[in-house]
């Protein structure tokens, strides 16, 4: 699937001798699925565990060893290869390449492009047993991110030894994800703003078992904090229990109950450049919560209701309050006129409205057809898409305003 941040970007992965070799060969496949154009460098000790060939065919490219750096090119390749790219990445990374980086030494082709670059470098180690945690290798380690490289693990876990410990190659979806944050950092039009982001329903506890709460999956606030990093801006991601996996970079606050998600909005809004509300909040919440498991035996309970806070309009109260602030409608009925009221009501720049009775978009389905709402009175409606592509709309729109 592409993804916009990587779309067209040229991506160099250097791959070196480590038995991780094997996860560059997925993680050069992912990033070609996904938009990039992906030249490999080999070094000679990572032919030992995978060939050019095996690039090569996930790529569809040309994959580089060292006897390209003595070929009839040689005097340019080097320079060319680290000039056009956007991005150089080197995963797996051994000790050995660590050290190299961080003392200037140029003794093959990855190395030697590597010293001509003059983009974002990522760098994610794999090594065996105590290599990580050396005193060298640290001191390398610092080295490299006093410099600006980004160091993405390695993680904890059996070795190639049979040990464990800390040592192994991330596995490439998450490697992916660091790629797109670094990406983001280096050209996103929102590097250095600070994004809130709900998402997922809240659960209004019944008793210490029961939650009152709704169907909302968090894929959309999810997505919307994804496409937030992609454009480079310091995400906070506050959300319910979901099944969902943050996206890599965001700063997760995990919350429960309205109340809970409230005071984090209102704790994380006073610096914050914009605030998305996406989550689905209770309107409602049980005035009493039962001290023990309600019994069946007892008979069915008469549970009264309250109003639940309303954050939105907390938000609007503050004194000092995000400079955009976007709102979600999910209704089943009077759509527009019911997001057009919480619109005004709420004092959003934005609201985005849609209809959850639709069998194809709202809830627990992978695609969305929303209308936007601007409080300058426009309306844009958007086709049925995925609920990426609709969060990137979104986020393209955050940043026009915030513009």
């Amino acid at each position: 699937m592409n993804m916009t941040v990587l779309t067209g970007k040229h991506i160099l992965l250097g791959v070196t001798g480590s038995i991780a070799a094997y996860k560059a060969a997925d993680l050069a496949s992912k990033l070609t699925q996904a938009g990039a154009q992906v030249d490999v460098i080999l070094t000679a000790a990572a032919e030992k565990f995978v060939t050019p060939l095996t690039f090569q065919s996930v790529t569809g490219r040309r994959a580089f060893t060292d006897a390209d750096l003595w070929g009839g090119e040689a005097h340019i390749l080097h320079v060319g290869l680290g000039h056009s790219t956007d991005l150089l990445v080197i995963a797996p990374c051994t000790a050995d390449t660590m050290a190299k980086l961080a003392h200037g030494l140029a003794d093959n082709l990855l190395t030697v492009t590597a010293l001509a670059a003059t983009c974002p470098l990522v760098i994610a180690p794999a090594m065996d047993g105590g290599m990580f945690d050396a005193p060298a290798t640290q001191a390398n380690l610092a080295t490299l991110v006093a410099r600006g490289a980004h160091i993405v693990g390695p993680a904890e876990g059996h070795l190639a030894s049979g040990l464990l410990g800390k040592g192994r190659m991330l596995e490439p979806a998450e490697v992916l994800g660091h790629i797109r944050v670094a990406l983001g950092k280096a050209g996103g039009k929102l590097a250095g703003r600070k994004i809130i982001v709900t998402a997922g329903g809240t659960q209004e506890p019944l008793d210490p078992v029961r939650v009152l709460t709704n169907h909302s999956s968090g894929k959309q606030g999810y997505a919307l904090a994804q496409a937030a990093i992609d454009l480079g801006a310091d995400v906070c991601l506050i959300s319910t229990p979901t099944a969902l996996s943050a996206p890599v970079g965001v700063r997760l606050v995990p919350v429960r109950t309205a109340e809970e998600m409230k005071a984090a909005v209102l704790a994380e809004a006073v610096d914050a450049d914009a605030l998305i509300m996406a989550a689905a909040v209770a309107d409602f919440r049980p005035k009493r919560v039962a001290a023990d498991k309600m019994k069946k035996r007892d008979g069915i309970p008469q549970i009264e209701l309250e109003a639940a806070p309303d954050i939105l309009k907390a938000v609007a109260g503050q004194t000092e309050r995000p400079s955009v602030v976007v709102g979600f409608a999910a209704e089943s009925r009077d759509l527009l006129d019911n997001a057009s009221e919480k619109l005004k009501s709420k004092k959003l720049d934005l609201i985005v409205a849609n209809d959850i009775s639709a069998v194809d978009a709202g809830f627990g389905v992978e695609t969305n057809r929303v209308t936007l709402l601007f409080a300058d009175g426009r309306k844009e409606s958007l086709p049925l898409m995925g609920k990426g592509e609709v969060a990137e709309v979104i986020l393209q729109t955050v940043t026009s305003l915030l513009e």
